[in-house]
Formats: structure tokens, sequence, C-alpha cells
């Protein structure tokens, strides 16, 4: 019904694949201000370059991206690469492991905060660490994620859901865990 059909992701090894045309994940609850740690896993046989390598993403409140990519010894744009809030914000550093390795973000979100207008009153803010190294201090949230052009600032509920994103490549993820604030 609406159109909506049940994501594909295989189980495997105790941790769930994103394999192409599977479709994004997103939860059934709905968060705004969290921590969140989240486990993932690019593929160890090389395929593909820059944006087709291991692509995925954690979209916070299922607007704001998150890049999971295949950073090792991979050139792409700048705003585009593992750790980055896509289009908004590089990496403060490059802290990819090889491919095939498990490799960690722990995220600190605030969701925005928006007037009965719909102006935003209070900014949405977000701190990356990626393997342990900070790659995102506390920055302000410019918009929605936008895959050409500037990001688009979006009224939305203060409670959205997490999802992860299917981009055709095989990555996976294991040990999420989530906590409000």
């Amino acid at each position: 019904r609406g159109g909506i059909r049940p994501a594909t992701w295989v189980i495997k090894d105790g941790a769930m694949v994103s394999v192409q045309g599977s479709g994004s994940l997103k939860t059934k609850r709905v968060f705004n201000d969290f921590q969140l740690h989240i486990e993932w896993k690019t593929p160890s046989e090389i395929s593909g370059n820059g944006q087709g390598r291991g692509n995925s993403g954690v979209y916070l409140q299922g607007l704001y991206e998150v890049q999971v990519l295949d950073g090792y010894n991979n050139k792409t744009y700048r705003n585009g690469q593992a750790g980055s809030l896509y289009k908004q914000y590089a990496p403060l550093v490059n802290a990819s492991r090889k491919p095939g390795e498990w490799q960690t973000y722990d995220i600190i979100y605030t969701a925005p905060r928006f007037s009965e207008n719909g102006r935003v009153t209070i900014p949405g803010r977000i701190t990356v660490l990626h393997n342990g190294v900070l790659l995102q201090n506390n920055v302000e949230i410019r918009g929605t994620t936008e895959y050409i052009g500037s990001p688009i600032p979006v009224v939305h509920g203060m409670k959205e859901p997490l999802s992860l994103q299917d981009h055709g490549n095989l990555v996976s993820y294991r040990n999420i865990w989530i906590r409000e604030l």
C-alpha cells in the first residue's frame, strides 16, 4: 500500500548488508537529539572509485546525511568524503581504515528548532567522531542534504526517523545504538 515496499537487506555474519536495489532502511521509532554509535564496513574487494566505492549514508532525522564511503586511498570531492556532513562540511581529517575493516561513527546530534512561522530559531548541530577521531566539531547544519545545489532549510517535526542509505554498494552495518539526549 502507498507505494512503500519493504527493504531487502541481507543479514550476514551478524551484520545488515545493503545490496543493490535493496532500498534504504528507516527506523520505526523517531528521534530528535541523540548520541548514535554505528559500526560500518565497505567491501574488502575494491570495486569502483570516488562516490561509486562503498557508498552509503547515515541519515539523521531522514534529512541530514553523514557520508559513509570507502575513503581509503579513494579520491572524491571534499564535502563528499567519509565523515562529511554531505555537501556541507568536509571532514577535518581522513580517518578511514582499509576496505573490509570495521569502522565506527560516534555522532552527537541536536535537532533544529523552528518557530510557528517556519523559521529556524535554533540551528541543528552535529559532532562526528570516525574511528575515535574528531571529523565534525559541533558544526551548524545548513539544511537538508542535497545531491545538487545548496542545502535547503525544511521545517520538520521534532522527532523523525534515522535511516541507512542503499546507494547500490555492499555496505555492512552492525552494533548500532542510540541514546536520546
